[in-house]
């Protein structure tokens, strides 16, 4: 057999294959050991003698006076001395060997079971040694039973019953013949003895710590028994291992064990040499002591198990099984966009487990590292994934994914922390004072997660379970009394409702600009961060934010790192004629943004005045409007805000506002303030009160929230930004003067020849050009709240009533009952309107309605005016708008801008402009 000749001898003689057959077991005698609980009143300590010949158990405790001062209790555990008769077989040790470890679920029912059975036997390594782990439930079942028992609560008799039938069942499913019956009658052994080591701890009220590890054990034992029969009934050689035969560990902690290494490889020999097989079962999670004290290995301890087993076979591969595809970027139930890392490396695994991350334990590790054997992530319930690959990294290792150049590997979280900071000038330079702070942590047993100190030694700050921070800052506040009281130490402060993000990768080292990137990423999300480490070996990163942030602290740093792909929660106010333009316009863009630029933007929500429609995923644009009749809700500002901020898997959020409402407006100060990005061509806010206007400003300045206006004048002309790009190249502005209402250029530009203005005020309303009532446009209040608007960016503190406005409506008609009115009346007031033009058309000139800004007269007013044919004002046609700068730099011939200024598409057309300068900022390629 293949299998045999990989296997020397000391003497480097082949074995023959003879040795390599399944041993079967000689009929062995269960032995029945007397174990007496001596009562303190009968002389001494409660005691038990022994359990098996290599376990043994003590119990201290104390029995009721009127309960038998003598109970029997058989072992489960069977003798394992070697037979002298048998052959003697060498351990094979290599890559011949593969690991393979199943959790409780992966063996939580009989299909389960078989589906394990079907994995073995179709891996086609020479030596398998699998590792599994008690049916799912099965060890909180049995803890339950020595905590029902420990408080004499008579109903543990029941729950051993339960126990025991879960396991009768599934045997029963799965097994027949002689194997369903050599199982059962085992399992109604062991029942049988613990029901008795039950009653002792009913009896004496207290179970040590080695007496409750024997107890707990058992599901492993049932579960290795049962999958090693199924291997054998579908024909092939199997034998399964008690571990605690094998695995030897020093317990160092209540809850950290260390794995004696050189003890257990002899053990294995032995134990191979009476039970060697192609394949063997072994039970995770229990040990032994030196002593022969059963024990476990804590937490996460079948996968440690599985580690241990594949140092001690030098094996070619762990594989731990388990039901997800693999290791994640960062937490899935986080971050939704969260991928499956193909590698990592053996020093990213155990930074992104010890930051929470749901890899392996850190200690699960160690054993495989000395060997450099990877361990492999796999789903059982999906053999497709190839799952992720823990290793140490090649020389020539580019990454996981072409597309994934990125020198971070994956984000982890700890929540509900709190942070301790020990300040004060009378600790610079005084040595030990770290060490009165970390001894007086440690004597209340807490555990400190991560430290920060300034490099004056002026405060340390460090945080611990939240709660475990009451007891840490007592103990620091009696320890420091004399300091605190003297001065020397200002305070010890503790920051509750904390948590941490960690940064991991391997290629962070010596890679600049990382922390420049994670740090800019959270305050573009408007994350505060409150405290921050790094090691020396630059594996991670680690920041401390408010509890509340976490999650969109995650998201940012994860999109911005990890993915290179910007997302966008996008809520639309307004969905009207503005408003559903640009919504079909993203409908008609979204595909390509994203494939191209990876620009992600979802709208999560749309609101009118009176329904509104939310979605937690993003709404499909191509049906927004049917959405909005069939799913719509009563509208609900305060609703929808909530929805497209906090419901959903994406860090960074804008409102869109397409309204002209003033009571939107009110609400951006808030908006920006909850970090939430605001676009709008709504000019009420920064046209309305000077404090509002200003407040609002300084708000966004000192922060990362971005509030874009460009649409406010101009439509989609790019005014607003020509303005600031000339005030932050230094440029001084002198004037601005132009045409700013495309329906008053439309009227102006073809208020010519002999036609009527009534006449040319009512074709304009006819094609869509004004409002619903021209009055609104002809009152000049439109392009007043446009000059304000510039004339503040200029630097100008103007309200808007400081502003002369020439307002075109007559006098008599301003007060007219309704548009339809005014229409009808408007005609008398023609021979006025056409006097101005007869007049300008005399002079050469034209008419046209304009605002003006005078930065050095610190003024701005808004009016008729007159202009040479030849005047670049003179020259337009339609709607356009047209805006002349004058400048100390564009002082002889003015910085002109013109085009469009008018129309929904245009209008729409700026403020998905202003969103994709948005998206730039986030992060997205520009």
């Amino acid at each position: 057999m293949a299998f045999s000749a990989a296997i020397s001898h000391s003497s480097s003689r082949i074995l023959s294959s003879r040795a390599f057959s399944r041993c079967e077991p000689k009929p062995k005698q269960e032995k029945k050991e007397k174990i007496c609980f001596i009562p303190s009143h009968c002389g001494g300590p409660l005691h038990t003698l022994r359990h098996s010949p290599t376990c043994r158990l003590d119990v201290v405790s104390q029995m009721g006076k009127n309960e038998s001062s003598c109970i029997q209790v058989f072992s489960s555990v069977t003798d394992v001395s070697l037979d002298n008769s048998m052959e003697r077989v060498d351990l094979p040790k290599g890559d011949m060997w593969s690991v393979h470890k199943f959790g409780g679920t992966c063996v939580g029912s009989s299909q389960r079971i078989k589906n394990v059975a079907e994995i073995i036997i179709n891996d086609n390594s020479l030596g398998k040694l699998v590792v599994v782990s008690a049916m799912s439930k099965v060890t909180d079942m049995m803890y339950e039973l020595i905590y029902k028992a420990q408080s004499r609560d008579d109903s543990y008799l029941t729950a051993l019953d339960a126990v025991l039938e879960k396991h009768k069942s599934t045997a029963m499913d799965l097994l027949d013949g002689e194997e369903l019956a050599s199982f059962l009658s085992r399992l109604h052994h062991d029942v049988n003895n613990l029901r008795a080591m039950l009653r002792a701890i009913y009896i004496a009220g207290h179970a040590t710590e080695s007496f409750s590890d024997f107890v707990v054990g058992h599901g492993e034992l049932w579960s290795a028994q049962m999958l090693s029969g199924v291997v054998r009934k579908l024909g092939v050689e199997c034998t399964w291992m008690d571990t605690r035969d094998v695995i030897i560990v020093n317990p160092t902690s209540s809850n950290q064990v260390d794995p004696d290494f050189e003890e257990s490889e002899q053990r294995l020999e032995k134990w191979f040499s009476q039970n060697s097989s192609k394949t063997v079962i072994a039970t995770g999670f229990i040990a032994s002591t030196p002593q022969n004290i059963p024990t476990t290995l804590k937490r996460d301890g079948s996968d440690f198990s599985a580690a241990i087993m594949g140092a001690l076979v030098r094996a070619r591969q762990v594989t731990i099984w388990t039901d997800v595809d693999g290791v994640y970027s960062a937490d899935p139930r986080k971050v939704s966009e969260a991928v499956i890392l193909k590698t990592l490396s053996y020093q990213e695994a155990w930074e992104m487990s010890y930051f929470g991350a749901n890899v392996l334990h850190p200690r699960t590790i160690i054993p495989v590292m000395r060997y450099d054997i990877p361990i492999v992530i796999r789903n059982i319930f999906n053999l497709s994934a190839p799952g992720t690959m823990i290793c140490r990294p090649s020389v020539d290792e580019d990454g996981d994914d072409e597309k994934l150049d990125t020198p971070v590997k994956g984000f982890a979280t700890i929540d509900n922390l709190a942070l301790v900071n020990v300040e004060g000038t009378g600790m610079a330079g005084v040595p030990g004072t770290a060490s009165t702070i970390f001894g007086a942590v440690k004597d209340v047993g807490a555990n400190v997660i991560m430290i920060s100190q300034a490099s004056s030694e002026h405060s340390v700050c460090f945080a611990v379970p939240e709660k475990e921070v009451k007891a840490v800052a007592e103990a620091l506040q009696a320890r420091f009394r004399q300091a605190l009281d003297a001065g020397r130490l200002s305070q010890v402060a503790v920051i509750p409702n904390c948590s941490i993000l960690a940064a991991v990768g391997q290629k962070m080292a010596s890679t600049p600009g990382v922390s420049a990137t994670l740090f800019n990423a959270l305050a573009k999300a408007n994350i505060n961060v409150r405290a921050i480490a790094q090691g020396c070996s630059e594996y991670n990163i680690t920041v401390v934010v408010k509890r509340e942030d976490c999650v969109r602290a995650l998201r940012a740093v994860h999109s911005r790192f990890f993915l290179s792909r910007t997302t966008i929660a996008m809520g639309i106010v307004g969905p009207g004629l503005i408003g559903a333009t640009l919504l079909d316009q993203l409908r008609d863009q979204a595909a390509v943004l994203k494939e191209e630029f990876n620009i992600d933007l979802r709208v999560m929500g749309i609101t009118g005045s009176r329904t509104m429609l939310l979605s937690d995923v993003g709404i499909e644009l191509t049906r927004w409007r049917e959405l909005m009749k069939e799913n719509g809700e009563v509208a609900d500002l305060e609703k929808f805000t909530k929805n497209v901020h906090e419901n959903h898997f994406i860090p960074n959020t804008v409102l869109v506002d397409c309204t002209a409402d003033a009571g939107v407006a009110s609400y951006y100060y808030d908006w920006l303030r909850r970090g939430i990005h605001v676009i709008t061509p709504n000019k009420k806010a920064n046209s309305g009160p000077l404090d509002q206007y200003l407040k609002l400003r300084a708000l966004q300045r000192k922060s990362y929230t971005h509030y874009f206006y460009e649409a406010t004048v101009g439509a989609g002309l790019p005014i607003v930004s020509t303005l600031r790009g000339l005030l932050e190249t230094g440029d001084k502005i002198l004037r601005i003067e132009g045409i700013f209402s495309g329906t008053l250029s439309y009227i102006f530009n073809n208020f010519i020849g002999t036609r009527a203005f009534s006449d040319v005020v009512a074709e304009a309303k006819e094609s869509g050009y004004t409002e619903p009532d021209p009055r609104d446009d002809l009152s000049g209040t439109d392009v007043a709240r446009k000059v304000i608007i510039l004339a503040r960016e200029s630097g100008l503190r103007l309200e808007l009533s400081d502003l002369p406005v020439q307002n075109l409506v007559p006098e008599p008609l301003q007060a007219s009952a309704s548009a339809e009115e005014f229409m009808k009346q408007l005609p008398q007031f023609d021979k006025a309107m056409a006097k101005q033009r007869q007049e300008a058309e005399d002079a050469g000139e034209v008419l046209r309605y304009v605002g003006v800004v005078d930065v050095i007269k610190e003024e701005g007013r808004v009016e008729l005016r007159r202009y040479k044919k030849d005047h670049p004002f003179a020259q337009l046609s339609g709607s356009d708008n047209i805006i002349a700068f004058t400048t100390t730099r564009y002082q002889k011939q003015p910085l002109i801008v013109r085009g469009p200024g008018a129309g929904a598409q245009v209008t729409a057309g700026g403020i998905f402009s202003d969103i994709l300068r948005l998206a730039s900022y986030l992060g997205a390629p520009s």
